[in-house]
């Protein structure tokens, strides 16, 4: 996997200094890749889901509570066919209360974690034909048929049964939200608790 197109490549000078002359020496490796196509992800309706407010009375005490399923779509086009994966990034880092592959909602005034959201993609389409989605957790060196997009995986798409990615310039899904709210017995709840969650979703070429 190479570097995602929206991180820059930068390049390292030192400068030299009289100790710098001995005979030892070391290696400095400046790599990246120019790709020959670009691809650009679109996400329906601004990628906003807004629960809007909730009484704390309704939430559960003892278990998490779980918000409506949302749906949105996703579309990614490429100039050209092109080997890519999708990722996201948790913009909320560490305050998932859920699993680890879930995205952090934030977290209370006294540090409490509000609760978590997942991502999966169902219906893919890739130009034009059903496909299916498959991650990787090892870089993509091993593939597995499952539908979640997350941060501590890979996703890319595949024909029929198989397990390996295929080159793709036209991309449609959707995308199926899952929020759960943390047990309310471990909130403070006495003030208005912002539900944040914010997560960036991320082409990589392959």
């Amino acid at each position: 996997m190479h570097v995602p197109p929206a991180i820059p490549l930068a390049v390292l000078l030192l400068a030299a200094s009289p100790w710098a002359l001995a005979a030892s020496s070391t290696d400095l490796a400046v790599k990246g890749t120019i790709t020959p196509s670009a691809c650009a992800p679109l996400i329906s309706g601004g990628g906003t889901i807004d629960f809007g407010k909730m009484a704390a009375k309704d939430l559960e005490a003892e278990q998490y509570t779980s918000l409506p399923h949302q749906t949105m779509q996703l579309s990614v086009r490429c100039e050209a066919p092109t080997f890519f994966t999708l990722s996201t990034i948790d913009n909320r880092a560490g305050s998932s209360a859920n699993h680890a592959n879930w995205h952090g909602l934030g977290m209370t005034s006294d540090g409490e974690k509000v609760g978590g959201a997942a991502f999966h993609l169902y219906a893919p389409v890739a130009d034009g034909v059903a496909a299916r989605a498959i991650t990787s957790v090892d870089g993509g060196v091993t593939w597995l048929p499952t539908s979640m997009l997350t941060h501590t995986m890979l996703t890319a798409i595949a024909r029929g049964n198989q397990l390996v990615p295929i080159a793709v310039q036209d991309f449609d899904a959707e995308i199926r939200l899952y929020t759960h709210i943390a047990p309310a017995n471990g909130l403070t709840l006495t003030d208005e608790v912002p539900v944040d969650g914010h997560a960036t979703v991320q082409v990589n070429y392959l």
